[in-house]
């Protein structure tokens, strides 16, 4: 009796472990004919989560010491050109000159306050607001105080070339600062902005250079 006990339940484990094997045969049998339907998508959810988490850590701040220096670099550096484009309303006639301010002054402000928040979320020093970092100055591309104070003094025709030959220099500046980020940079919004900035001031380059062949 005892022993036809132990028959039936060996019985019953042999018959436990066929049916498990037929349900791992099975699932086996649909990743082998459809391992894209499978397979596949099973890696596919890895591999977007892992991407997925991957933006989620850029998004909150992997950056390098190239970053922050663009960053630090490219704050004091939009201000004067914004600085230096709110002057020309007030002291030019021309069309073209103001049109070109406002552009400078569209793309640049916008970006000075995304730097800042960078820099912040990094924990990395925002330059500070009003100095300019005067000490800068003379640096890639950036003025000088007896510069601006020329640039201020002037008005009409003699203002646009200063403005144009200046901001030239700015802009050519900009640009190095730019090309320095894409190759150095790590963190991938800087590296469009870069992208950005080439792009855009290399076009501004070009019309000015235009207009002063003009003047």
């Amino acid at each position: 009796m005892i022993r036809k006990r132990s028959l039936i339940r060996r019985g019953a484990a042999v018959a436990a472990a066929g049916t498990a094997a037929l349900v791992l045969a099975a699932c086996g049998g649909s990743g082998g004919s459809g391992d894209s339907a499978t397979g596949h998508n099973g890696h596919a959810a890895t591999s977007a989560s892992a991407s997925a988490s991957a933006s989620a850590s850029a998004s909150q701040g992997q950056h390098n010491t190239a970053d922050t220096a663009f960053a630090q670099g490219m704050v004091p550096h939009h201000r004067q050109a914004v600085e230096m484009a709110g002057l020309v309303p007030s002291r030019t006639k021309s069309a073209e000159v103001k049109k070109l301010a406002e552009q400078i002054k569209k793309a640049q402000d916008p970006e000075i306050k995304t730097l800042s928040g960078w820099l912040t979320s990094w924990g990395e020093k925002v330059p500070a607001e009003g100095a300019m970092d005067h000490s800068a100055h003379g640096t890639g591309g950036m003025m000088t105080a007896a510069e601006m104070d020329k640039l201020e003094k002037a008005s009409g025709k003699a203002f646009d070339i200063a403005f144009m030959e200046m901001m030239i220099k700015h802009h050519e500046g900009a640009v190095a600062m730019a090309k320095a980020e894409k190759t150095e940079g790590a963190f991938p919004d800087a590296k469009k902005m870069a992208d950005a900035v080439i792009t855009s001031q290399t076009a501004e380059i070009q019309k000015m250079n235009e207009l002063l062949g003009k003047s």
